[in-house]
């Protein structure tokens, strides 16, 4: 597919960005050679092709979810400045 100024310059609307009359020509052709790859990629035969999440068919150790700590919440709150209702209470920082 190729593209030409006015398509650049519709695109460039579409995505409010300001490209230099200079560029213009250049971005064009990039442009085009994005879409012609794309194109080009739709003609791959991927029939017995798999779908993945990632190309890399790794997956991931994860650890069991269990508690490894004791509740040690009252020890904390007794040195804590201020609590109530089991809550910590902090000065107002913002106003």
């Amino acid at each position: 597919m190729s593209l030409d100024k006015n398509d650049v310059e519709r695109i460039a609307h579409l995505a409010r960005l300001q490209i230099d009359e200079a560029d213009k020509p250049e971005y064009a052709t990039n442009l085009s050679n994005i879409l012609d790859f794309v194109e080009q990629l739709g003609t791959v035969d991927t029939e017995n092709v798999d779908p993945m999440a990632h190309p890399s068919d790794a997956t991931q150790r994860l650890r069991e979810d269990v508690v490894t700590e004791t509740n040690q919440r009252e020890r904390f709150q007794k040195i804590a400045p201020q609590v109530e209702n089991g809550l910590y209470l902090v000065p107002k920082v913002i106003e």
